[in-house]
C-alpha cells in the first residue's frame, strides 16, 4: 500500500532524547530493502547516536528495521511521540528536551559542565522536541531549524537574492549526540581535546543544538573557512542580518575561546 504523503506543514523532525522521528520522504534509502520500506512509510524512527534506522510506520503498523527493537533505549518515548499529533500552525513552538544525559557525555570527554561553562561563558543548550523543515542545505540534506529561525532564514535569504547575493545553508540543527560524534571522529584523527574545543563547542553547549544557529556559505566558497569573510555574502550579512534577527556569534577575540567563525550566525528566537 503506498504511503500517504506528509504535507509541507507536517515536515517536521520530531525529537526525543535518544531517537528522532523523520518524515520518510526526506530520508535516503541505504539499500533496496530500505527503499521499498521508505516508499510505504510516513515516519521512520532513527537512532540519534549513529543514525541507524530502527523502525518504520506503515499503514499496517510499525515495522522493525533492527533485531530486538523492543530493547532499544528510548523506544517508549519515541512511540509516545509517534502516537501524538504532529505540531501544527505558525504559532506552535517547540518545548525543550531534558538535559539529563549531558553530564554522561561530557564525563566521557573528561569535562565537567559547570567548570566548562565557567571557563567559556557558554550556556547549556537543550534540544527542541521538534524542528521545522527549512529546505535543503548545500549538500541537499534536510535542513532543520527552530520555526522562528526557519521563517527568519527564508526571509533573509530572499532579501539577499533581491540584492544579488546568494546565501547557502551549510549546517543547522545538530543533536548532542551528533556533536559528540564530531569529537570522537577528531580524536580518531589524533587531535587533542583542547584543539577540538577551540573549533567546536562541547556537546550540550553548541548553539546548533537549539535549532537557532546556522552556518552560512555562498556558492564558490569552501564551507566554514575564513575566506567567507571576504565575500559579498558576508558583507551583506554584516549590513542586513541584524534586521532579520541574526547575529554573528564568534567574532575575532570572542570571550568563549572559539575561533573566529564568520560563517556562524544565530537567530534571537521567538
Amino acid at each position: 500500500m503506498p504511503r500517504t504523503a506528509l504535507s509541507p506543514r507536517q515536515l517536521s523532525l520530531r525529537n526525543t532524547e535518544a531517537i528522532e522521528l523523520w518524515p520518510a520522504s526526506l530520508l535516503r534509502p541505504r539499500g533496496s530493502v530500505d527503499a521499498r520500506t521508505l516508499a510505504r512509510a510516513r515516519w521512520v524512527l532513527r537512532r540519534k547516536r549513529d543514525g541507524r534506522f530502527l523502525a518504520a510506520e506503515l499503514a499496517e503498523g510499525l515495522q522493525p528495521l533492527v533485531p530486538r527493537l523492543a530493547r532499544e533505549p528510548g523506544l517508549e518515548a519515541a512511540l509516545d511521540v509517534l502516537d501524538s499529533p504532529s505540531p501544527r500552525g505558525a504559532r506552535a513552538m517547540p518545548a525543550a528536551l531534558p538535559l539529563d544525559r549531558i553530564g554522561e557525555r561530557l564525563h566521557g570527554l573528561g569535562l565537567e559542565a559547570d567548570a566548562y561553562a565557567a571557563r567559556t561563558g557558554l550556556a547549556l543548550v537543550a534540544e527542541p522536541d521538534w524542528l521545522a523543515f527549512a529546505g535543503l542545505d548545500r549538500w541537499r540534506r534536510p535542513l532543520w531549524l527552530h520555526p522562528a529561525a526557519r521563517r527568519a532564514w527564508h526571509a533573509m535569504r530572499e532579501a539577499a537574492v533581491g540584492d544579488g547575493v546568494v546565501l547557502e545553508a551549510i549546517s543547522g540543527y545538530r543533536s548532542h549526540d551528533y556533536q559528540l560524534g564530531i569529537f570522537e571522529r577528531k580524536f580518531a584523527r589524533g587531535l587533542a581535546l583542547e584543539d577540538i574545543l577551540a573549533v567546536n563547542a562541547a556537546p550540550g553547549f553548541s548553539e546548533h543544538h537549539g535549532g537557532l544557529a546556522l552556518d552560512i556559505g555562498t556558492p564558490g566558497e569552501p564551507p566554514a573557512e575564513d575566506s567567507f569573510e571576504r565575500t559579498p555574502a558576508f558583507a551583506w550579512l554584516q549590513a542586513h542580518a541584524g534586521a532579520h534577527g541574526f547575529t554573528m556569534s564568534y567574532p575575532r577575540d570572542n570571550p568563549h575561546g572559539i575561533v573566529h567563525e564568520p560563517w556562524h550566525w544565530r537567530h534571537a528566537g521567538p
